[in-house]
């Protein structure tokens, strides 16, 4: 039986089951405002780094760039190399790999999920009397219903459990994916007005009284690319490739959505008292070996373009989404509290793990139970005053066939497979990854080596390799195929990597 044929038998099934830490006291709030801040995640998927308006690019927006001056920037803050393994790091604050969720994502065929006795976010934060929602995509187990949302802490779910669907049907393979509450429906209506109609209503229906916890899961500007004509329309005379006008009219969307959640927060009188934090998963897709659905070379030629790019852009960053380059991995991330954060930029190092523990500190939320400490940590001083990273080292990712780690300014990067590589880093001198200084920094290399180790030996072994013993390559393609060439991005690729807009 196919991949394809399993992974529709899969989504048919889930269907038709569907119908049947120490951490420190922040800072006193001012005067007269609740001790619990509202918190609100809004997550972009497969963002490029250098695809928003305050980071030079010509895609419009307006109101993340609002977020970004009137907050703290993150510069030096990391997802992960795919959108599984990011999502569990969020809601655990713990690295992925502990879970065993670190290589590749959740496919459709698959039966596993993010385990049900790691103690996620919504749950900690239901237990410090919040309220909990979460709208868009999930990612961490749709096979069962243990796995969904609505079982691991959300209060209330609307939107879709696998990892990419139609913006307009809400179908993968033909298959609906689309639910509220674990029920499944059939409405009308583009992806991302959807989950901004959801996330206003949660927020004028919200007691004043109760503080609240939403998690908002954007699908943009993830494959497929789709956005309405109107959408489109606003770039027609400034970008001539047609799929990245597409996948900038997908991020406008976004951003137009973000503008909706403030606008319903000053209107009900909640902004004073709520964390806006905005990220991204990991980085923009420079291969077609984790994003399809590019135009068609003929689509492309129609418009006068005839060079083969892929729409996101990381800028100068080396490599992209599912590699474990700064370009993999360094996402465009804000913290915005007018009432709590005055402007800066932080360039510190941090990672995807400690949303959750700062997050806790701030609601005044248990510590998580010591058989699953945090890796995460508060990192609330470095967002509000620039004091140093709490970190001594951040682990990038760990698998059986590679990994990366950073400590201070050093970033090592090794591929196990052989013939194997070994690089360093300066990110201090060399964020863009040109030059290997491995060979004239020998201790270092063997420092950030035995850290790699030392990680590796915790790794829970992969839920990805086990479900699918077969294949390593992201669309299916044996790793070991002597076809295949391991690319600067750090991905096994059957061509080379699409070149940059």
């Amino acid at each position: 039986m196919t991949p394809r044929t399993l992974a529709l038998l899969s989504l048919v099934c889930l269907g038709l089951s569907a119908a049947a830490v120490s951490q420190a006291a922040p800072p006193d709030p001012p005067t007269g405002t609740p001790t619990k801040p509202n918190i609100i995640v809004i997550l972009a998927d497969d963002l490029g780094n250098a695809d928003l308006g305050y980071r030079g690019s010509d895609i419009k927006t307006p109101n993340i760039d609002a977020l970004a001056k009137d907050g703290v920037r993150l510069e030096n803050f990391h997802g992960m190399p795919v959108c599984t393994p990011a999502r569990a790091a969020l809601m655990t604050g713990r690295y992925s790999m502990r879970q065993g969720l670190q290589t590749l994502v959740i496919f459709p065929n698959h039966r596993y999920g993010l385990p049900t006795d790691e103690r996620t976010l919504p749950q900690a934060l239901k237990d410090a009397g919040y309220a909990t929602y979460m709208v868009g995509k999930w990612h961490l187990g749709h096979a069962d219903r243990k796995f969904w949302p609505q079982n691991r802490g959300f209060d209330h779910f609307y939107g879709n459990t696998v990892g990419e669907v139609d913006y307009f049907t809400h179908k993968r393979a033909g298959v609906l994916d689309w639910q509220r509450d674990g029920t499944f429906i059939d409405e009308e209506g583009y992806y991302l007005d959807l989950i901004g109609n959801e996330a206003v209503k949660i927020i004028e229906h919200q007691s004043k009284d109760q503080p609240f916890f939403l998690y908002f899961a954007s699908l943009a500007p993830h494959a497929p690319y789709q956005a309405p004509k109107a959408g489109e329309d606003r770039y027609a005379d400034s970008i001539a490739d047609p799929t990245r006008r597409t996948y900038a009219a997908m991020i406008s969307s976004l951003d137009e959505q973000v503008g909706r959640i403030v606008k319903a927060l000053d209107d009900r009188g909640l902004r004073d008292n709520t964390l806006i934090i905005f990220s991204s998963d990991n980085g923009g897709p420079r291969s077609a070996v984790v994003a399809s659905g590019a135009h068609s070379p003929e689509e492309r030629a129609a418009s006068g373009v005839t060079q083969d790019v892929l729409p996101a852009s990381n800028g100068t960053l080396r490599g992209g989404k599912g590699s474990l380059y700064e370009g993999g991995v360094r996402t465009p991330t804000i913290f915005n509290w007018p009432a709590r954060l005055q402007p800066r930029v932080v360039d510190e190092p941090l990672h995807m793990v400690d949303v959750m523990p700062t997050a806790l500190a701030l609601a005044g939320a248990p510590a998580n139970p010591v058989d699953k400490p945090l890796d995460g940590k508060d990192i609330w001083p470095t967002v509000a005053t620039g004091q140093a990273s709490a970190h001594d080292d951040i682990l990038v990712n760990v698998e059986a066939f590679r990994g990366a780690v950073i400590k201070g300014q050093w970033k090592l990067v090794k591929v196990a497979l052989l013939p194997g590589k070994t690089e360093l880093f300066d990110l201090s001198t060399d964020p863009d990854e040109k030059t290997n200084v491995a060979e004239q920094n020998p201790e270092v290399v063997r420092d950030l080596e035995g850290r790699l180790l030392a990680y590796a030996k915790q790794q829970k072994t992969s839920e990805w390799m086990k479900a699918q013993p077969d294949y390593l390559g992201a669309q299916g393609q044996t790793l070991f195929d002597p076809d295949f060439d391991i690319d600067d991005d750090g991905m096994p690729h059957l061509k080379p990597a699409l070149p940059q807009p």
